[in-house]
């Protein structure tokens, strides 16, 4: 780059600098007279509960500091321990432990009042004993997520047989069925990680981390899947239904965080009808993936590695969702899906376009997007989590 050139750039970039530094140094109190009161904004995140105990983490999302000078729990000042015991900065946590006789099953509400009277509260609406990182545990949360992800989308993949046997229509029906089934797992995991966003400090910028986490995802996944396409040497189709599994994976993944995160706090019953409605709607996406190749032969081992790639990361959610939950972690994950499940209905839409007769504006086309969509409706509404 010439010397003019940088000349150019760089004037307005120290320009901003000086701003910026003069703004840390001077703030607006310097700049602007007048008594401002103090902004506090704190959350609740993480909240433990064991016999006799609660144990809960909270983080100063505002810019001033904040000192904790009481707690009340249901309605009653409690003593409380807190650590770091110091009032918190812009962005930091500290630990609060309230020995408190909660009952199992009731609802439990917390208050927190900061040294200037501004209150915060967070309420857990069943009472129940988190769980202890324990080999009981990890193999219950582990059956869970077998149970709920990589069994049905296996099951939904043994689908493949029957469609081997179809007419090209049907296959191109079944693609745009594919779709149709990302096209609401998509709508659904952004929904999902809106509503984490939103449950973050407002300084963590959510919004932000929704927007450069599903683009920044859509961007990487579309340029891998590209790279494959061109160097991998493999057919077209189990590059995309590769990209279909991943896509799944991700959205699988936020979903056993949630579920296990749930389960912790007692925010779920895990009855057998759930399990059921769970399955039958993971089963659907086994299908779409199958889908994609239609009347191509893949090796068994292939097929199996497509179901793991997909249902697998239910198993390590709903082990990180129990026992590691928080919100930026879900937050981060959903909308990492979000861009992946876009990007792969981008090209499963290319497949549809490219070999279906009449392309997206088919009656195959259409009705098959129209009938995924439903599908995945129906079996959600069996998932009342």
């Amino acid at each position: 780059m010439s010397k003019p050139r940088l000349a150019l750039l760089a004037i307005p970039v120290i320009v901003i600098a000086g701003l910026v530094v003069l703004a840390l140094k001077v703030g607006p109190a310097g700049i602007f007279p007048g008594d401002f009161p103090p902004v506090e904004d704190v959350t609740i995140g993480r909240v433990d509960l064991k016999p006799g105990l609660i144990t809960a983490v909270v983080t100063n999302g505002g810019p001033s500091l904040v000192d904790v000078a009481q707690v009340l729990v249901d309605e009653a000042y409690w003593e409380f321990t807190a650590e770091p015991d110091r009032p918190l900065a812009r962005l930091a946590s500290q630990t609060l432990r309230i020995p408190y006789p909660w009952v199992e099953g009731e609802p439990v509400v917390i208050t927190l009042i900061s040294s200037t009277g501004a209150t915060f509260v967070h309420e857990i609406p069943v009472a129940t004993e988190s769980p202890p990182v324990s080999s009981r545990f990890i193999l219950t949360f582990g059956l869970l997520g077998l149970y709920i992800g990589l069994i049905p989308v296996l099951l939904g993949m043994t689908f493949m047989p029957f469609l081997r046997t179809l007419s090209r229509r049907w296959l191109h029906f079944f693609i745009a069925f594919a779709a149709g089934v990302l096209i609401f797992l998509g709508v659904e995991t952004l929904v999902e990680a809106i509503e984490q966003a939103e449950s973050l400090p407002p300084a963590f910028g959510g919004i932000g981390i929704v927007s450069l986490g599903a683009i920044g995802s859509f961007a990487l996944i579309l340029a891998f899947s590209r790279w494959m396409q061109r160097h991998s040497g493999a057919d077209s189709r189990l590059v995309v239904a590769f990209t279909v599994a991943a896509g799944i994976g991700l959205h699988n993944l936020g979903e056993g965080l949630a579920i296990g995160a749930a389960y912790r706090l007692g925010e779920i019953a895990l009855g057998t009808f759930l399990v059921i409605g769970f399955g039958l709607h993971n089963t659907t996406e086994g299908l779409g993936i199958v889908s994609i190749l239609g009347d191509r032969k893949v090796a068994i081992m292939r097929l199996v590695g497509l179901g793991l790639i997909a249902g697998m990361p239910t198993v390590l959610g709903a082990w990180a969702g129990a026992f590691f939950f928080s919100p930026l972690l879900a937050a981060v994950f959903l909308t990492v899906a979000t861009g992946a499940i876009a990007e792969v209905v981008v090209d499963v839409m290319a497949v549809v376009k490219r070999e279906a007769p009449g392309g997206l504006a088919s009656l195959e086309s259409l009705g098959g997007i129209a009938v995924g969509l439903a599908i995945m409706y129906i079996t959600g509404v069996f998932v009342a989590a």
